[in-house]
């Protein structure tokens, strides 16, 4: 009879072109050095559309933690396998006066005693102490060998044995297989570790999901198996009562997709920055948590769970999906419209002020000169005659609607132009709204805001009515790029006119409960030297800082060195979950949620925004490439692991052969 984990490596070897297909090459092309074609001709059943599991049996109940001076019958709990899980668990298990064993491969003897468990070196003897439960938290990879040298007879006929697994039905087939018919089954997952706890607080909340698989009807066997659930129960745990075959179904979307997205990211090596957005600090925890776990726990997750294929395979295809999204519309003219003066931005530009900018100095600027804007907290939350400003916004979309209800709030005039007419709802915010640029200029704003999408923006500044201002009026920019705006600004703009470059890291989803501790990057990148000109930026610049923003004066090149690393990739991320029409389900852990509201939060954006990020930051197509390439290399681990696993198990069994399947 062959295993239940030769007949999973033989089932994803049946072709002969295995090893053409899986062999790692090098990696030194755009496209994939993998085909998941070869993968769907030798799985007919594969189906790219997303897995819609047909739930027969789910119950999720939200408990609150039971008091702890509840009294509660202490269970005699044997762990197999006390390393960094087995030791999490008996944390708790101890506190609620339950009575533990261990063994495990490794001495972890000195831990036991720390924690008050009896470590036994030896299977026999802890089996012959008769626990009422035996917990298995061993490694996907080795539960198989664990269960072959168990000394069954030691044991009381009857032990409820407990899994942790990641995956379900695999665990299931092989308790069954191996397990005497008298003993007790129950199959478990814990959706959380000792990071997701440690962030979460507690186990308050989170999932735990389980399979009564076979339990015994007598009373005391049934009270004993609720004994045990009550120890999750008890600390908070939404308790999820699920088959096996649902659990990998819905896992193989959350759990796979979250260690996938976590792995790729951790290749990349990010590191955070000056100009964090939220998105991107959660990819940051999300890529520790998952880093953390041994590459064995994922790779686990995708040999023994048989819908984890599929989802690689659904990643794969989005991702290439996304790619060629992108560089499809770099043909024709939008391209020749990033720089079109690309020779004038390394010459030397002297204006009328006598102030002299370099642009090849702004490479120079590392985040050591990263300037934090100094604020006075003691003015007062609104503003006086003297820093009123009144200011033009030209584009008048959600986000220049959401930055006018700020500056109008602060007691700032404000006037709006756009090419959609937003009459009424200028009027809602007290906001004067012109469908004339001439109009508006002729009022004379002393800052003109362009709030216009990154494509349209030279076009929108090459049709401004410039002589309709006065002379050094003070023209800002909120685009998510910088080095494109501000060479457009320099040389488009009168040259007597001032220029701020920045950039407020947050949008209307991310900064609707305020913009306390939201980062906000300013370049001044051409203000006069008379008071009057820097008293008038400085007074734009407190918009933000009276609303608690965090202020960080950085020039535009490495404004953009860092967006590419951050920003684009948080981006990139969201765009390719977004083409997986990710949903909750009832096994979310705690990383998923997060990859669920980074969804959110990006597909609320534009893909011109996006596509906005990649076309004119001249660091995203290196980012994107290195993305891609972090994924390929990623398929080649699991790949080659496979391929080398399934070699060694047909040198020790030539006699298997894929008829007996």
């Amino acid at each position: 009879m062959i295993s239940q984990s030769h007949s999973h490596h033989l089932l994803l070897t049946q072709s002969s072109s295995f090893s053409s297909v899986f062999l790692p090459k090098p990696i030194t092309k755009p496209t994939h050095s993998l085909s998941f074609n070869s993968l769907s001709s030798m799985f007919p059943s594969l189906s790219l559309r997303p897995p819609n599991p047909t739930t027969t049996a789910v119950s999720v109940s939200d408990n609150n933690p039971l008091p702890n001076s509840d009294p509660i019958p202490p269970l005699r709990i044997a762990i197999i396998g006390f390393g960094n899980y087995g030791q999490f668990l008996a944390e708790t298990l101890i506190s609620q006066g339950h009575i533990l064993f261990a063994h495990s491969r490794s001495d972890h003897s000195s831990a036991a005693r720390r924690l008050g468990v009896s470590y036994f070196p030896d299977l026999h003897d802890l089996c012959e102490r008769h626990p009422d439960v035996v917990l298995l938290c061993t490694s996907i990879l080795s539960i198989e060998n664990v269960l072959k040298t168990l000394p069954f007879q030691r044991l009381r006929r009857s032990t409820l044995f407990v899994d942790v697994l990641s995956v379900k039905e695999f665990a299931k087939t092989l308790l069954l297989q191996y397990l005497p018919e008298d003993f007790d089954i129950l199959c478990t997952h814990p959706m959380f570790g000792p990071q997701s706890v440690n962030s979460n607080h507690g186990w308050g909340g989170l999932r735990f999901v389980y399979d009564k698989v076979r339990i015994g009807e007598d009373e005391l066997r049934v009270s004993r198996c609720e004994s045990f659930l009550g120890v999750f129960e008890r600390e908070g745990c939404k308790m999820v009562e699920m088959s096996c075959a649902d659990h990998d179904k819905f896992a193989a979307e959350s759990q796979f997709i979250t260690h996938t997205l976590g792995r790729v990211l951790g290749m990349l090596s990010l590191q955070s920055t000056p100009i964090n957005t939220k998105g991107y600090e959660a990819l940051l925890d999300l890529t520790e948590n998952t880093c953390g776990d041994s590459f064995d726990l994922y790779y686990g997750l995708f040999v023994y769970n048989n819908n984890s294929l599929e989802m690689l395979e659904r990643i794969d295809l989005a991702f290439e999906a996304l790619r060629k999204e992108l560089f499809s519309r770099l043909h024709g003219v939008v391209r020749k419209q990033s720089f079109e003066c690309e020779g004038e931005t390394n010459k030397v530009h002297v204006f009328p002020n006598g102030y002299e900018n370099d642009a090849s100095l702004d490479s120079m600027r590392s985040e050591d000169v990263s300037l934090k804007y100094e604020y006075n907290p003691q003015l007062s939350g609104s503003v006086n005659d003297g820093s009123r400003l009144k200011i033009g916004i030209v584009g008048f979309g959600n986000f220049g609607q959401f930055l006018a209800k700020t500056m109008v709030k602060q007691g700032h005039t404000v006037l709006a132009y756009s090419r959609t007419n937003y009459t009424d709802e200028a009027a809602k915010l007290g906001v004067s709204y012109f469908s004339d640029l001439d109009d508006l200029f002729e009022e004379h704003p002393e800052v003109i805001l362009l709030c216009t999408s990154i494509l349209s923006t030279e076009k929108v500044l090459k049709s401004l009515p410039f002589q309709r201002l006065k002379r050094s009026t003070l023209f800002v920019d909120v685009l998510s790029v910088k080095e494109f705006p501000r060479t457009l600004f320099i040389q488009v703009l009168p040259q007597e006119f001032d220029i701020l470059c920045t950039h407020p890291m947050f949008g209307p989803e991310s900064g609707k409960n305020g913009w306390n501790d939201l980062s906000f990057v300013f370049d001044k990148v051409r203000i006069g030297m008379d008071d009057r000109r820097k008293s008038r930026c400085d007074s734009f610049l407190d918009i933000f800082a009276r609303e608690g923003c965090s202020m960080v004066e950085m020039s535009c090149a490495e404004h953009d060195w860092h967006a590419a690393g951050s920003q684009f990739i948080t981006h990139t991320a969201g765009r390719l979950l977004e083409k997986l029409s990710l949903e909750s389900t009832p096994v979310d852990t705690k990383g998923y949620e997060t990859l669920l509201k980074l969804v959110e939060n990006t597909a609320g954006d534009s893909f011109d925004l996006y596509y906005g990020l990649f076309l004119y930051n001249p660091n995203a197509m290196e980012q994107l490439e290195r993305f891609h390439l972090a994924f390929e290399s990623l398929k080649k681990q699991l790949f080659g692991r496979l391929h080398s696993q399934h070699s060694h198990e047909l040198a020790i069994s030539p006699s298997l052969e894929l008829t007996t399947l």
